[in-house]
């Protein structure tokens, strides 16, 4: 047959190794590299029978099975892998055939139904890609490791030699390398030992996975790269690169090319193609010629290199002086880089300096206009002293005389709403102009106790604009009818918007009652405060207002006298008798030579002097209890606890 001619024909020689078997050593090894690399064993024995479309029961009386079965043609491989050929192909075969027998009967025209084509049973045919994808990459997974290899020789222990690891790789190439360093007892042995490791997700940590034993004499060789040989590779193949080419150890090699590889190069024929079966005078003359001329350029290259070093020796300061010269200039220009940046801070300080000599000289003018200023202030500075002298003590003499207007004042309120105590020997009980007010509001008389509240809302109000505190509850005095505001309330009315409490018990509620009395004596602490006195009981309503009113007309001097303002009626005579709440003022009154009366002997009687004061301050609060008691249901209650 025609193709038989190309197959049988002998394969081109391959390339042939430069290095006898009994000449290869470790001194000529160069590199390793591992191919098909597998960390599975591979199977133990092939599947007994081909899978295919024939256990299926339903596919035996298939009209294109049937069709299948009338060709005879062998099937290279499994139909349900690939698309059956249509009826048409197979129509057109037989007519075709009809032709090439020289048959005089008429091409066949059957046509047989087309059916269905057969569904491929391939098992990616019909994945998707994704699925595809995770398919390929667990193989890769599992094929792909991280390796690396060492060699180890006999007569030591440790390994003459560690590559690196290559990662995620089925075929690792390594790093080329050179064993010389080892010293001559492991670069002339011909027999060493490659121990591969190797990891991959599937593993837990490094697997020792090849001990090769290798006799660098029984090594066949490949050529000098692998792109020209065919041969498949055994799994976990390693390759060794030595000087020649490329060198490795497997059974299943051709005998016909094995035998080839320990055969040596061809000799190199003859330019005029004849055969010398020795060499001939001319060959060994030259051969002779050519050794004298490389002995002569060995000695002449030693005699140069002699020479050289002899120059060298006598030049020898010279060439440290040339030496040194790129040191000097290194540190020259250090030395100019140095003197150009302090030539800078230079011209930085000296801007700088002038900088703060032109703020000096500002400054000086400034200073010496200051000074002018000064001076010429200071010149109208001792007038305006005196008259500040001039001032101070106008402003003291209207701080005395206002003191005093407000101690004539208060005098007056005290001669007009006078508070005196109770003969009943009670302590803190008084009566406003003959009124009692206890400090218990329980079991009381409701006018008389109505008519006592109207006096002292009036005493109140009269003292808020001469004491010139403004009272945070406004107090609105009727008499016996008066009443209280509270604007700081939450509770506002709808009218006024203002929530307005009583200070009379007849027709109202209680605590409405009790939550203005409290308010009232809440006015009377203010007004204490602002001459820094502090109510011992914010219940004590009177003792608390005859206090007020005590420390407000005390005073030294006489008091200043009304300013009639061309009424006669009020142009005041009894000046000294007036201060009948202050023992100062009586003093004062008998030392300027005023009479004494008997009215000095009744302000002893019922009078609250400074000792009473003192003694009243250390006098025992009432009981915590019995003030909580008397306070619970009031609204908005600001009461201080005492106790």
């Amino acid at each position: 047959m025609a193709g038989d001619g190309p197959a049988d024909s002998p394969p081109p020689p391959r390339e042939r190794p430069w290095l006898l078997p009994y000449n290869r050593k470790l001194r000529h090894l160069q590199g390793i590299s591992i191919r098909n690399l597998t960390l599975t064993s591979a199977p133990s024995r092939l599947p007994g029978k081909t899978i295919d479309d024939d256990a299926i029961p339903s596919t035996l009386k298939s009209p294109t099975k049937t069709l299948a079965l009338k060709e005879n043609k062998s099937l290279a491989h499994s139909r349900s892998s690939s698309d059956l050929k249509s009826s048409e192909d197979a129509v057109r075969r037989s007519n075709e055939e009809a032709l090439h027998n020289g048959s005089p009967r008429k091409a066949a025209r059957t046509t047989i139904p087309k059916g269905p084509r057969r569904r491929s049973t391939m098992e990616w045919s019909g994945a998707s890609p994704l699925t595809r994808q995770k398919k390929l990459e667990d193989i890769t997974g599992g094929r792909m490791a991280d390796t690396f290899f060492s060699l180890h020789v006999d007569g030591q222990q440790e390994p003459v030699y560690i590559s690196e690891v290559v990662d995620k790789a089925m075929n690792p190439n390594f790093r080329f390398f050179d064993l010389g360093s080892s010293g001559p007892g492991v670069t002339r042995l011909d027999k060493l030992v490659v121990k591969v490791w190797a990891k991959n997700e599937n593993t837990h940590g490094w697997q020792y996975l090849i001990e090769f034993v290798v006799q660098l004499r029984a090594l066949q060789f490949i050529g000098k790269t692998l792109g020209k040989f065919k041969h498949p590779l055994p799994q976990n193949c390693i390759l060794f690169h030595m000087t020649d080419g490329i060198y490795t150890s497997f059974t299943d090699l051709p005998v016909r090319q094995m035998l080839r590889n320990d055969i040596l190069a061809p000799p190199k024929e003859h330019p005029d193609g004849r055969v010398l079966k020795s060499s001939t005078y001319d060959a060994l003359m030259r051969l002779s010629t050519l050794d004298d001329c490389i002995q002569d350029a060995i000695a002449s290259r030693d005699k140069l290199a002699e020479e050289i070093e002899s120059i060298l020796e006598q030049n020898k300061e010279g060439i440290s002086t040339i030496e040194q010269v790129p040191e000097a200039q290194e540190r020259l220009r250090t030395v100019e880089a140095a003197v150009a940046a302090e030539k800078r801070r230079v011209e930085a300080v000296g801007r700088r300096r002038d900088e703060l000599q032109a703020n000096i000289y500002y400054r000086r003018e400034r200073m010496e206009a200051g000074q002018q200023l000064q001076a010429q202030l200071g010149k109208g500075l001792i007038p305006e002293r005196d008259k500040h002298g001039e001032l101070k003590t106008l402003v003291e003499q209207t701080t005395e005389d206002i003191t005093g207007q407000r101690r004539r004042v208060c005098e007056d309120l005290q001669i007009i709403y006078p508070i005196e105590p109770i003969p009943s020997g009670k302590s803190l009980a008084f009566t406003i102009r003959g009124l009692p007010l206890p400090n218990e509001l329980d079991d009381v008389d409701e006018g008389v106790t109505a008519a006592a509240l109207g006096y002292i809302a009036q005493v109140v109000s009269l003292l808020s604009p001469y004491l010139s505190v403004i009272l945070p509850y406004p107090v609105t005095p009727h008499g016996s009818t008066s009443t209280i505001d509270d604007p700081l309330s939450m509770n506002t009315a709808k009218t006024n918007n203002l929530q307005t409490y009583p200070l009379f018990i007849k027709g109202v509620v209680r605590y409405r009652f009790e939550y203005g009395v409290f308010l009232l004596n809440k006015n009377i602490e203010i007004l204490s405060n602002s001459l820094g006195l502090r109510p011992i009981d914010l219940r004590h309503t009177l003792p608390n207002l005859k206090y007020l009113l005590f420390v407000a007309t005390a005073g030294k001097g006489e008091l200043p006298a009304r300013k009639a303002g061309g009424i006669r009626g009020l142009m005041r005579q009894n000046g000294a008798k007036s201060r009948q709440g202050s023992m100062d003022s009586t003093a004062t009154a008998s030392s300027a030579g005023a009479p004494e009366t008997k009215d000095s002997d009744d302000v002893t009687n019922w009078a609250i002097t400074r000792a009473d004061v003192a003694k009243a301050n250390s006098l025992p609060t009432f009981p915590k209890a019995s003030f909580q008691k008397r306070n619970v249901g009031l609204p908005g209650s600001r009461l201080r606890e005492v106790g």
